[in-house]
């Protein structure tokens, strides 16, 4: 623990809280330099973050916290801050993650409201406030595949191998901007959202990559999340639950069908990412935690494209070449029924 850094902490608390009558415990962190400590001062609480301007810049968080909170986003009020020194006070949402009370018997609410609130924040105009979810970006993220996962496991596609992957890589980019563009936030699952005591609506965190994209991408994130897997029939269930939801201006010349298409081949964009970006977490970061979810988001991948003519060239691929070298080294993913 860095004292200075402790004694900076104590010090703007005190002024924050007019008061040194308070009790400070840091939470266990994850790799980045961001730190948290709940802090509590006759019986309210408050969540301090601890972001040391050389390293972390809050700013974005801030914004678009603000923004969201405006807006009626329930996102941590912020109590307080201090960007030059890097501390923010937020309001404190508890410790309960929607992923520790997620079962067969309380999903469909759960994802109902959580759907519910999505509806709510595509609603909200931030073509201002977002960078797009360009072209470039969704290609680039799809070819952390390429980049990570196929050298991991000493794979080197040959030419036409090469343009078939290009080719599919684009139309499944082209896919997802020809969706209704909204505010996406990027990670919104079962981690990223938080019970509130006595609140109905959960509590959203984790907002800070926030881009202008398409509508389905939150509801893939979420009913299709990396870390838990429910069956195909309540996933296409809770898609249609949502479609309702739409406004009509998002159901135009777009039939569930079409719809489920496009949520289908946004998930696929989406699972094509995240295989480079844990295998990039082992690689390069060391991070081993993440492996063991990686053949889950192989087989939602290989599962999800199934009804797609144009996508399975790319597929054979995969199950040809990739998929024997990827279950020696990551394992084969268990079916739950």
């Amino acid at each position: 623990m860095n004292t200075q850094r402790e004694q900076l902490i104590q010090t703007w608390v005190t002024s924050v809280l007019n008061s040194d009558q308070f009790e400070i415990n840091f939470l266990p962190g994850d790799a980045s330099f961001r730190r948290y400590a709940r802090i509590k001062l006759n019986n309210k609480t408050f969540m301090l973050m601890d972001a040391p301007p050389e390293k972390e810049d809050c700013g974005p968080f801030v914004t678009i916290d603000q923004f969201f909170d405006q807006h009626g986003v329930r996102v941590p009020h912020i109590v307080a801050k201090d960007l030059v020194q890097g501390f923010l006070l937020l309001e404190d949402f508890g410790d309960i993650l929607l992923s520790t009370l997620l079962n067969n018997d309380s999903v469909d609410d759960y994802y109902a409201q959580s759907f519910k609130q999505l509806i709510e924040l595509q609603a909200i105009d931030g073509t201002k406030n977002f960078p797009n979810y360009s072209y470039e970006k969704l290609i680039s993220e799809m070819e952390l595949l390429t980049e990570w996962m196929l050298p991991s496991l000493n794979i080197q596609p040959t030419q036409d191998e090469e343009a078939l992957i290009k080719r599919s890589f684009a139309i499944l980019a082209n896919a997802a901007l020809a969706q209704p563009q909204v505010i996406v936030h990027r990670d919104f699952h079962s981690r990223n959202l938080m019970k509130i005591e006595s609140e109905t609506d959960l509590g959203v965190i984790d907002f800070q990559d926030a881009v202008i994209g398409a509508d389905t991408y939150d509801l893939i994130s979420i009913t299709r999340d990396a870390y838990v897997q429910w069956n195909a029939e309540r996933v296409y269930h809770w898609f249609k639950v949502f479609y309702d939801l739409l406004p009509e201006a998002a159901k135009q010349d777009r039939d569930f069908e079409q719809f489920k298409r496009d949520a289908d081949f946004m998930a696929i964009q989406r699972h094509l990412k995240i295989l480079g970006i844990f295998v990039r977490l082992f690689e390069r970061d060391g991070k081993t935690g993440y492996l063991k979810d990686l053949p889950r988001v192989m087989w939602y991948l290989l599962e999800e494209s199934k009804p797609y003519a144009e996508i399975q060239p790319f597929m054979q691929f995969l199950q040809n070449k990739v998929m024997p070298k990827f279950e020696a080294k990551y394992g084969a993913y268990e079916v739950v029924a």
